[in-house]
């Protein structure tokens, strides 16, 4: 039987258990996988800890959003896809529903786009959920211009490192964002035209130096809590806010009542996007020119064997990383 992840109660990384259990024929509109990489997510760790959108619906529970492999075997009306196919998972659904973390996955065939060969499985699960975020965010809603200014939070995260490669493809200026000021080469070697050190440098005062004293037109935020009143503080007149992440854990107050300055705040998810089907096609035309232009790469920080599952997690919430974590399966 092939081996899955599945907890059974709420906990830290070491309630993930490697189980031998058997994987379900796909139904309708589902297709079976046999799962090569894995990619890990904030939001994995978050559904175990019983803190995310998606609430865990049953113990045991299995998890995970984003996945490569190739397709075993097409459920009744999949067209498309067929046995050997080289895919990637999209996170266009449930990770209580539909998780990817094991050796075989079930997922709904509208959830997966077919991975060139010169795609490897490892990029192939890394790519979608952070890039798709930053296009969703900036460019499906945000509509940012070259020579807009965008700051960008938790910068070395993979989304944070997409976030820089889009804005750079759009002509707009990523000024990133880090607590470490040992990521800041880091950062600036993956195209940030700016680093600040939150804590060390003068935030508000470094966005007016680079912007002409103007602000910038963007935050693209995945921290919030109390330094969002902060961030509002370096918006351009009329500039917006995008909050897609809550790393700090703590309320978020209501930023612009101080000053009355008009600004936009708006919480933002990928799922805005991957939940309507013209959005997300214009979504996947874009990576994937980004990918075949050479213009977007995931940065790919560190690999872990599915059998390390555990240490992956807890490397996952430790912040070291620069990039995207991601898991490799041996059949």
């Amino acid at each position: 039987m092939p081996r899955v992840v599945r907890f059974h109660r709420l906990g830290g990384p070491e309630v993930l258990e490697l189980e031998e259990v058997p994987v379900r024929e796909p139904g309708p509109g589902e297709v079976r996988l046999r799962v090569d990489a894995i990619g890990l997510n904030r939001s994995e760790a978050n559904f175990r800890r019983g803190k995310y959108l998606d609430a865990v619906r049953a113990f045991p529970s299995g998890l995970g959003y984003e996945a490569a492999g190739e397709v075993e075997l097409p459920g009744e009306g999949v067209t498309g896809f067929g046995p050997g196919d080289r895919v990637s998972v999209l996170p266009v659904f449930p990770q209580s529903q539909f998780p990817v973390y094991g050796e075989q996955a079930v997922v709904p065939a509208a959830a997966l786009v077919h991975r060139p060969e010169e795609v490897d499985a490892v990029t192939g699960a890394a790519v979608w959920m952070p890039f798709i975020t930053a296009y969703g965010a900036l460019l499906d809603v945000g509509r940012i211009r070259p020579g807009d200014h965008v700051v960008i939070t938790a910068a070395s995260s993979s989304v944070g490192l997409a976030a820089i490669q889009v804005a750079n493809r759009a002509g707009a200026i990523p000024i990133a964002t880090t607590n470490t000021p040992d990521k800041k080469r880091r950062l600036a070697d993956a195209g940030a035209a700016a680093v600040i050190v939150v804590g060390h440098d003068d935030l508000a005062g470094k966005v007016r130096e680079l912007t002409g004293d103007r602000g910038a037109e963007f935050v693209f935020d995945a921290v919030a809590g109390p330094g969002i009143t902060e961030l509002a503080g370096v918006l351009a007149a009329n500039g917006v806010l995008f909050v897609h992440g809550g790393l700090s854990g703590e309320p978020t107050p209501m930023p612009g009542l101080d000053t009355m300055r008009p600004l936009y705040v708006r919480p933002y998810t990928l799922f805005e996007i991957t939940g309507d089907e013209q959005r997300l096609r214009r979504a996947q035309h874009f990576v994937t020119s980004g990918l075949k232009s050479g213009a977007f790469r995931p940065a790919i920080d560190r690999t872990f064997d599915l059998s390390e599952i555990v240490q992956a997690h807890r490397y996952l919430e430790s912040g070291r990383q620069v990039g995207k974590i991601v898991v490799t399966v041996r059949h």
